[in-house]
């Protein structure tokens, strides 16, 4: 099989998408290339077809575009724990599925937990940033202390961490806003200034 076939395969599926050919769409699904795989699922949410059994089927895909794209999906899920994809092997999936739990309207605890680890302990700078800005979407707060902890990470982070400790208060979001005055980073600096008012 070719690229071009590829190709072809992949604009047949977006384009059922967009003209509501379910049929077209599914035989996308199983199709042996993992860009067409990934189109047809876009297509699947497109058409309001994306559900819970779509996503645990196509979070152990082979192909991490493919679970990178589940996970993208699973934010609108409400249903769907996005733990098993926090976990992958690949950063671009975990970084996807830590920013997808800030979006979902309610997380497990043991996601919550895992999304708080990878804050503070993950390698990839993408991923520790995802997972900041997260816990400041969910708002729990025993996220908080992770939180804290990014707005003594790496630039991005911080200013993740910043904008994160919006929905908190008490002495110590308080002290690190104030710190946060005296960053470095520009931005950072800003941050903290529009929230401090």
């Amino acid at each position: 099989m070719t690229d071009v076939q590829h190709l072809e395969r992949r604009r047949t599926v977006v384009i059922a998408g967009h003209t509501g050919d379910v049929a077209v769409v599914r035989s996308g699904l199983d199709d042996s290339d993992a860009g067409v795989r990934e189109a047809a699922l876009g297509a699947m949410a497109r058409l309001g077809a994306f559900d819970v059994e779509m996503a645990r089927r196509f979070a152990t895909d082979p192909e991490p575009r493919v679970r990178r794209r589940v996970a993208e999906l699973s934010a609108a899920l409400v249903d769907f724990d996005l733990l098993p994809l926090l976990s992958d092997d690949d950063s671009s999936v975990v970084e996807t599925a830590a920013w997808a739990c800030g979006e979902q309207v309610e997380i497990a605890d043991a996601t919550l937990h895992r999304v708080i680890a990878l804050a503070t302990t993950h390698d990839d700078v993408l991923v520790r940033e995802a997972a900041v800005a997260a816990l400041g979407a969910i708002g729990d707060e025993r996220g908080v202390p992770a939180i804290l902890h990014g707005c003594s990470d790496k630039p991005a982070i911080r200013r993740r961490a910043v904008l994160a400790l919006a929905p908190f208060d008490g002495p110590d979001v308080e002290a690190a806003l104030k710190a946060a005055l005296d960053d470095r980073d520009w931005q950072v600096r800003q941050a903290a200034e529009d929230l401090l008012g």
